[in-house]
């Protein structure tokens, strides 16, 4: 779990970390080998979850040996659910990080959510609805090594 005391806004009690596949942790399907190191070291504290329609069809075999679970869902209703998805493992304990326009609705429940701005671009509204928008992934990991970096970001 991951506490962050937010001055003027919340206290965060993080246990969960929903990604996005494509255009977030993945580019074209692929996650790198620091993608893959910065995984396994946010393991360490959090529980990982990657959601995704599996559009190039390898997520299970780039994650091979991760500690985290993977979720996949039909091609036609990733926005409800992603949405579904987070409030089940809990909104108030889930950060969700993602780009697309099938991230929205997660990114309004979860506690804490993170918009990357990658490769693929991301979508106008989701970006809107963020708490907090980075130009990449490793961005993310470096916020949850250095904590403070979110409550700069998020404080009053």
């Amino acid at each position: 779990m991951i506490c962050v005391d937010i001055p003027g806004w919340d206290t965060l009690n993080i246990e969960n970390i929903v990604f996005d596949y494509n255009g977030t942790v993945a580019v074209d399907g692929i996650l790198t080998e620091k993608v893959k190191e910065n995984l396994k070291k946010l393991s360490e504290t959090l529980k990982i979850y990657i959601i995704t329609a599996d559009t190039y069809g390898n997520v299970r075999r780039e994650a091979e040996g991760l500690p985290l679970a993977i979720e996949t869902f039909s091609k036609g209703n990733a926005t409800a659910y992603k949405k579904e998805f987070v409030e089940k493992l809990g909104s108030k304990k889930t950060v969700a990080v993602g780009n697309g326009k099938n991230d929205l609705e997660m990114f309004k429940k979860a506690v804490l959510s993170i918009c990357v701005l990658g490769e693929e671009g991301c979508f106008s509204k989701s970006l809107i609805e963020s708490d907090i928008v980075v130009k990449n992934i490793e961005s993310v990991f470096a916020m949850f090594k250095n904590k403070n970096r979110i409550k700069a970001t998020l404080r009053d």
